[in-house]
């Protein structure tokens, strides 16, 4: 029977004498603002209870779990690409880039990084792509918790810099709300211009 991890199946490796950390990214569908991604290496002498896809926690819960987080674990980092990189690259490539940035900034140096989805960013450290990673490994939720809080927080910034557009609330996703601010108000310097419903209005 293979090893597993969190009753996750290792897959190819032997996981026995990694160090591993876990990879997320928050933000591909918002129409504003960075896309943030985070590398967490979790101490297995020190356990966090409750850790899951950030998605499916409060903003509450959230918080105090990224507080645990910071507190508890071997190493972590959280690293962005900002709206001009994600125009110039495209959001999957600039997502990819933001998760190489997070697992080059950890201050422990991780032997294997687990990431969410399908697909791997370049990098030297090897890496396992696992689909539903943030559900399933703990590292890859926490990495998910960081990536979603610290964005959430940069969206309050930017709310505080252009406050017509409401980015506390809806934090850059395309909700009615964030459609109605944006066609009276127009494309701000955060927007990402390379996305449809803003590549539209640019073109009016």
């Amino acid at each position: 029977m293979k090893p597993s991890i969190n009753n996750l199946p290792l897959f190819d490796y032997d996981y026995a004498n990694e160090i591993i950390c876990g990879v997320d990214e928050a933000g591909r569908g918002p129409l504003a603002g960075p896309v943030f991604a985070a590398a967490v290496i979790l101490d297995p002498a020190r356990p966090i209870k409750g850790l899951r896809d950030s998605k499916k926690l409060t903003a509450e819960r959230r918080e105090l779990l990224a507080v645990q987080i910071k507190e508890c674990a071997l190493a972590w980092a959280i690293a962005e690409c900002s709206e001009e990189e994600i125009d110039t690259l495209n959001i999957l490539q600039a997502s990819m880039l933001a998760m190489r940035r997070a697992v080059e900034g950890l201050s422990l140096l991780p032997t294997l990084a687990l990431i969410d989805g399908n697909r791997c960013p370049v990098m030297a450290v090897r890496s396992e792509a696992i689909i539903k990673g943030d559900d399933k490994v703990q590292a890859i939720s926490a990495a998910s918790i960081l990536a979603k809080t610290a964005r959430d927080s940069a969206l309050c910034v930017l709310h505080e810099q252009y406050p017509l557009y409401a980015f506390d609330q809806h934090k850059g996703y395309p909700t009615l709300l964030h459609m109605e601010r944006l066609r009276l108000h127009g494309v701000s310097p955060v927007h990402r211009k390379s996305y449809a419903p803003v590549r539209a209005l640019l073109k009016l």
